[in-house]
């Protein structure tokens, strides 16, 4: 005999109240869609289109850079005009965006176009992050590793969609990639008609715009957060190109790691980013980051100089590792990121975090190609001790950022 609500079990592993539940599964929405195109983005503009490699480079460059400088003020004016209305509007500007790709033929037209979707990503992106926070007010440190922990399922189911269009090949298999990933942003858009919509808070009298630029301790912490962002490529970009060329680890590694690294970053983000609540939980938590990072980049590098299953055992050691640190880091930048950011200029605050992280991972490829690639396991070893020294001042940013918030007022008793 079964005892209990199960039905109310499950809502609970989604989401412990209607409005996160229905943001959880937006953003899940969001992320197989995501999943789905990005695995195919490169091939579809080189093989299909027949654009050369080098002008799509150029053109997602472009776009990403335009997009950069979005954040912010669109994270400003979420704040202003409320977020889950301007998450709407990018969405639904993405979802048209992504569906003009299917016409490109041209490196000005895509240019153009995924402009325009950058744009709408990084101004949604923003207005995301202040809807996070407004939602998850109650328990927020459950609900952002709840959240994380559907984002990345969704991505992974998202990409074994697109690994399945692949093998097929032909133009309609990259084309309904192309379109799922547009009725995805038009189906998240939907379903966030279904939040409340939650009233604007005030700015305080005579505030400067723009805020966020001011904050010293959050702009260390946003240059922080991006550099250790570099470990998200090392995984994706790094591991997979040193199994390949600098170890005798069979192929099939490669696709081994990815699987431990989503598994374990699925199933371990809400056991542990659920106790990572304040700031200063968050400083510790980017400590304990950057020390996994410290032991998994020299296992990384090892590998190279061992046996063909050594190799292998040392590669997914390290995996396991090095997810445990992503877990970790993650979830520090959710308690920092959030904890830190007034409540009324979440979406500036978020925009601008976006902002470094988005940075980092644009400098990430040439820096781990030529830097570390280039050296070698010294190479490897710097970027162990460089992710622990970013760690080690987690603690100190968390401490100085809590002295430079505003102290709440307290009140006190007059007696005669």
């Amino acid at each position: 005999m079964i005892k209990g609500n199960p039905v109310g079990r499950i809502g609970s592993l989604v989401g412990d109240s209607g409005p996160e539940r229905v943001l959880i599964a937006a953003s899940f929405v969001n992320r197989v869609g995501n999943g789905l195109f990005n695995a195919a983005a490169a091939l579809y503009f080189t093989l299909i289109v027949g654009l050369p490699a080098a002008q799509v480079g150029g053109a997602l460059t472009i776009a990403g850079v335009v997009g950069l400088c979005a954040g912010v003020p669109g994270g400003h004016f979420a704040d202003r005009r409320g977020a889950r209305t301007i998450m709407m509007v990018a969405l639904v500007v993405q979802a048209v965006s992504m569906a003009a790709l299917v016409l490109v033929e041209s490196w000005t037209m895509l240019t153009v176009v995924a402009t325009v979707d950058q744009i709408a990503a990084a101004v949604g992106g923003a207005a995301w992050g202040a809807l996070v926070a407004r939602v998850g007010r109650d328990r927020p440190a459950r609900f952002r590793a709840k959240l994380r922990t559907f984002v990345n399922l969704g991505v992974v189911l998202g990409t074994v969609g697109a690994g399945l269009a692949l093998a097929v090949g032909t133009r309609g298999a990259y084309v309904a990639l192309i379109l799922g990933n547009a009725a995805s942003f038009a189906l998240c858009g939907a379903l966030l008609l279904l939040l409340p919509r939650y009233p604007v808070l005030p700015a305080p009298p005579q505030e400067r715009r723009l805020l966020a630029f001011r904050d010293r301790p959050y702009l260390v912490f946003t240059v922080l957060y991006g550099a250790m962002g570099l470990q998200y490529p090392v995984v994706s970009l790094l591991l997979p190109i040193w199994i390949a060329e600098h170890t005798e680890a069979p192929r099939w590694t490669v696709a081994a790691l990815f699987a431990v690294n989503s598994a374990f970053c699925v199933l371990l983000q809400t056991r542990i980013g659920s106790r990572i609540e304040t700031p200063h939980d968050g400083g510790r938590a980017f400590r304990t980051a950057g020390l996994l990072f410290l032991v998994s980049c020299p296992l990384m590098a090892l590998a190279g100089y061992t046996p063909v299953w050594a190799a292998a055992a040392l590669v997914l050691a390290a995996v396991f590792v090095h997810s445990l640190g992503e877990v970790w880091e993650s979830s520090a930048g959710y308690a920092l990121g959030f904890g830190l950011a007034p409540e009324h200029a979440q979406g500036q605050y978020q925009g601008l975090l976006g902002l470094g992280f988005s940075a980092g991972q644009a400098l990430a490829p040439a820096i781990l190609t030529t830097v570390v690639l280039g050296l070698g396991a010294t190479g490897w070893l710097l970027l162990a001790l460089c992710f622990a020294a970013l760690g080690a001042a987690g603690p100190s940013v968390a401490r100085w950022g809590l002295r430079t918030r505003p102290q709440p007022a307290v009140a006190v008793e007059v007696t005669s």
